[in-house]
């Protein structure tokens, strides 16, 4: 990976970093909260968003060791600050400042947003792909506001985003990626055909009857537990910042809260519930 990140690693598209500056401009306080190690968040960072991604964001926290990071007392850690990507031994009492930190809690990170922005309460937009270490922890204890990254959405017939499609074409030659289609693979976001649909499962009612549509564990996690649903940054990069998109609510279709649009399997089985 050190010898070679542009094999494994995909640069941002432009429209991703121009979207993180104007947030910046707009007075929004960003935050990279990681479970990766330093050394490896700044690999990843650097061949993604550039040798200058740090003035991107006003805090940064790596080894978060997530869902831990959003555990309450007795059980959270301390902020610990780094010294040439080795974590100093003594833990901090509070969080004072913005910087580079390593492992903490959101308590501490809360009473920093206090300060930051001068609210009582400041509101937290959270951006993850994983439910036991983002989504579930984030909105149940530190009640942010959540968004989940699901590439299964473009598996299902949600179009790449225009800036993905070009941001892909410039990066990976077209003679690369035709050499993966000769050999068959496919891409992760692809419907497997062993399991079905990442969303919706078909169980058969035993006597040859019809077969009914039931929402999966996952994506009821994701209707509980987030806001909202995207298969990509890049999809909402180009809005404006004031957008309004719809959320999932308990008391509205279980296909509101996915951006552009709800998955085909979601759409086929409220076709069929009407």
């Amino acid at each position: 990976m050190k010898r070679d990140p542009g094999r494994y690693l995909q640069p941002c598209s432009d429209s991703v970093k121009t979207w993180l500056r104007s947030m910046k401009s707009a007075g929004k306080v960003l935050l990279l909260i990681t479970s990766s190690h330093s050394d490896y968040c700044r690999l990843i960072c650097e061949h993604i968003l550039g040798k200058d991604f740090e003035e991107l964001f006003e805090v940064i926290i790596t080894n978060a060791l997530k869902p831990g990071f959003f555990s309450l007392v007795p059980e959270q850690r301390p902020f610990r600050t780094l010294v040439n990507d080795v974590e100093e031994s003594e833990g901090l009492p509070s969080l004072d400042k913005p910087g580079w930190y390593s492992q903490g809690n959101w308590p501490h990170l809360h009473e920093l947003l206090k300060t930051m922005t001068g609210k009582p309460e400041p509101k937290v937009v959270y951006f993850g792909d994983s439910m036991r270490s983002d989504m579930f922890p984030a909105s149940s204890f530190g009640k942010w506001e959540t968004v989940m990254i699901v590439e299964e959405m473009e598996g299902e017939g949600v179009p790449k985003s225009d800036a993905a499609k070009c941001n892909e074409a410039q990066v990976e030659p077209l003679e690369k990626r035709g050499k993966f289609e000769e050999q068959g693979m496919k891409a992760p976001s692809d419907v497997s055909q062993q399991w079905g649909s990442y969303f919706v499962d078909s169980q058969g009612s035993g006597g040859g009857g019809e077969e009914s549509q039931k929402l999966t564990w996952c994506c009821h996690c994701i209707h509980k537990y987030s806001t909202m649903a995207i298969p990509s940054v890049e999809h909402i990069a180009d809005l404006p910042l004031d957008y309004k998109f719809p959320r999932f609510s308990p008391d509205k279709p279980c296909t509101t809260g996915y951006y552009p649009r709800p998955p085909d399997s979601l759409l086929k089985r409220c076709e069929s519930l009407s």
